[in-house]
């Protein structure tokens, strides 16, 4: 016999695990939509050269090509996309044509990465992004709208709260400039590190990277700036630095932190050490946590990119965010902070008399289901105490006695009444399994 290996990194639910999941997936499906967001799937393979070309991910991207394949072929060039921004941007320049700009979608989708697995980081895991789209130019009241999007797709999963910290990279660009640092990117790298390594590593690798101590501790007292309103610009320019890039950056992080807490109050903390990694960002950038879980890293992220997508001839500018759901979902079921409220999406289960009348059993669930009520019928014609038993241990909250009348059951109250097939349904919340936190 075949011995079976779990794959570390590529994490399967169990069945009322995965309800908690299709629960936290609909829920965001729905928020979304109802800020009017179009929803699409695009495909798991996009050329590695494009991949490649949008930050350090070579380490990270899963090739794909047939066990036989010719090495002549294209499958070779192949590779599982790593996030849904980049396929976006093919997506854009592709269907510009037949895109309405502003285009606003969403897209919940796996996504697939090399790295090693650890707690919240998988190789195989579910990606929930929102982004606009426009075409050469891109209002900057998205950078405000789209965080306010996910507060409100994140209130209202059963999970922890979540801060939505924001920064912008014009503002550490330009006040890098402004002390002289020569190694812009590597610096933007470096800070994006200090939450997962100190300080005292982060000013080593900006000296390593040719910044003078001066420099680096300029460029640490920037990171440390936090705030929720005008303020922050105050703390940034008595650092006695100044340019025309760091002034703009400046100004839309501040109309995006006052904007957001002035619609939805509490809901965006301005933090300057936030840069992102990946190098498509140019303005606003995001992180978010979970409050409580805060060694998991950040749980929704992302940023303005002006110039990821492009045709040669017009460009489409964006801005972005995406939960990490399977990261979300590992810390919360795994704790376990959230539970279903039965294992199985089955309201009612039909009782069996005997094998003989099996079938009248099979036509009370028919109709039972015609009217939208999730049914099952007993794998048993077993005694109705072990039925009743069937049900009760997979948390089905009814059983439906054949007879004449038909009755059915509440097994946890005990409530036993005359039913018709035709007309009974269950109260609302036991139509289907609801999730809930644990106290």
């Amino acid at each position: 016999m075949a011995r079976h290996f779990s794959l570390s990194g590529f994490p399967e639910w169990l069945p009322e695990q995965r309800l908690v999941e299709q629960h936290v997936l609909s829920t965001l499906q729905r928020t979304f939509e109802l800020h009017g967001f179009s929803g699409i799937e695009t495909r798991a393979v996009e050329p590695v050269s494009q991949l490649l070309s949008k930050g350090e991910t070579s380490k990270e991207i899963y090739l794909l090509s047939r066990l036989q394949a010719d090495q002549a072929t294209d499958d070779a060039e192949l590779g599982l996309h790593f996030d849904l921004t980049v396929p976006l941007a093919r997506y854009v320049v592709e269907n510009a044509g037949r895109l309405m700009f502003p285009f606003k979608r969403y897209q919940i989708q796996k996504v697939w990465r090399g790295e090693r697995p650890q707690d919240g980081r998988f190789r195989e895991f579910v990606q929930a992004d929102v982004d606009v789209v426009g075409q050469d130019t891109l209002s900057q009241h998205h950078d405000m709208e789209l965080p306010l999007v996910m507060v409100d797709a994140l209130s209202k999963l059963p999970i922890p709260k979540v801060v939505v910290r924001a920064s912008n990279r014009k503002v550490a660009q330009g006040f890098y400039e402004a002390i002289g640092l020569a190694d812009i990117e590597g610096a933007l790298r470096a800070i994006d590190k200090l939450d997962k390594i100190g300080e005292k590593a982060v000013a080593e690798m900006l000296m390593a990277d040719g910044a003078t101590e001066e420099q680096a501790s300029q460029a640490l007292a920037l990171a440390a700036i936090t705030g929720s309103d005008g303020s922050i610009a105050d703390q940034v320019l008595a650092l006695g630095a100044r340019s025309e890039l760091l002034d703009t950056g400046l100004n839309e992080l501040v109309d995006l932190v006052e904007g957001a807490n002035e619609l939805m109050p509490g809901s965006i903390v301005a933090d300057l050490k936030i840069a992102r990694g990946l190098d498509y960002y140019t303005g606003t950038v995001y992180e978010s946590t979970m409050v409580g879980h805060e060694d998991l890293g950040s749980v929704c992220s992302g940023g303005r990119y002006d110039s990821l997508a492009t045709d040669g001839k017009k460009t489409y500018p964006g801005v972005g965010l995406s939960i990490g759901v399977s990261r979300v979902l590992a810390r919360v079921l795994g704790t376990p902070l959230i539970e279903a409220s039965r294992s199985v999406p089955t309201a009612v289960v039909v009782a069996v008399m005997d094998e003989e009348h099996r079938r009248a059993s099979e036509r009370i669930a028919v109709q039972l289901r015609d009217r939208g009520i999730p049914t099952e019928v007993s794998p048993s014609a077993a005694k109705f105490g072990k039925q009743i038993r069937y049900a009760d241990r997979r948390g089905i909250p009814f059983v439906w006695f054949p007879g004449d009348p038909d009755s059915v059951k509440d097994i946890r109250s005990g409530e036993q009444v005359d039913a018709d097939a035709a007309q009974w349904a269950p109260p609302v919340e036991d139509l289907h399994p609801t999730v809930r936190m644990l106290s």
